[in-house]
């Protein structure tokens, strides 16, 4: 189904699931594969080609899969060789460009843009205006939020490129710069405007420029005197554990 048939474009070489809806002024290029029930809005273009696609005479297109269930909004552009899950969402003007891997229900928020050869684990969620640099690798359960920078470079400019790494469940609050080859561990939580020049270990909370170490997460409190952290065991919108809770769900994948 094509929203109104209007100036669509779908490579012959596509393969294209079932009750695919796909927005008017789109292009979709060879070697793309669009899993079932996917909406792909107005003026996207999914598969764009690697710049070798203009000289070489020979070029293949890398495949680029889009999973089951995903909702491609307005005006994003994916590049060829990208791999996206099951319940993968955009918001508007997304760039997400080549071989990055994106694990199930993930979400990229609108004017993101991912610089390729990234890979993220499931349930991550990138709010408006996050920039994530090329080899930056993310965990599972990771929120990231606007106008976050991922680095790559430590010493640009340079052929060198190591990118950030995030361990599963961590949280990188508003307006963080995450140097290049830095890792945080998991469950930790990085203050509002950090610059995080060191590696940051698990449940730690870092805040400032160069962020430091503050406290151990589980060491935050609500008024009533209840850990804030780690945060699956309160909040569950979205996640697997919302019918069950964070425990027993934590349970029956150990099994």
């Amino acid at each position: 189904m094509k929203f109104n048939n209007r100036n669509v474009h779908i490579s012959p070489d596509a393969v294209i699931g079932q009750g695919v809806k796909i927005g008017d002024n789109t292009t979709i290029y060879p070697n793309v594969v669009i899993g079932d029930d996917v909406t792909i809005c107005n003026d996207c273009i999914i598969g764009e080609p690697l710049s070798s696609y203009y000289t070489d005479g020979v070029y293949i297109n890398p495949k680029t899969i889009i999973g089951n269930g995903s909702l491609i909004r307005s005006h994003a552009i994916i590049y060829c060789g990208s791999t996206f899950g099951a319940g993968f969402s955009t918001g508007h003007r997304v760039t997400i460009r080549e071989y990055s891997t994106f694990d199930v229900n993930c979400r990229v928020g609108t004017l993101s843009d991912i610089q390729g050869h990234t890979t993220f684990g499931v349930h991550c969620w990138l709010h408006s205006n996050v920039h994530i640099g090329q080899k930056s690798t993310v965990g599972n359960f990771v929120f990231i939020y606007p106008y976050v920078v991922f680095t790559n470079d430590p010493t640009p400019p340079s052929d060198v490129c190591i990118g950030p790494t995030i361990g599963d469940y961590s949280q990188i609050a508003v307006g963080s710069v995450i140097l290049p080859g830095i890792t945080i561990g998991q469950h930790c939580l990085t203050g509002a405007g950090s610059i995080v020049t060191k590696n940051v270990e698990d449940y730690q909370l870092v805040v400032g420029n160069p962020a430091r170490v503050v406290k151990d997460v589980r060491d935050i409190l609500d008024g009533n005197g209840q850990p804030k952290y780690p945060w699956p065991p309160r909040f569950d919108r979205g996640m697997p554990w919302s019918e069950i809770g964070y425990d027993a769900w934590l349970k029956s994948i150990e099994q």
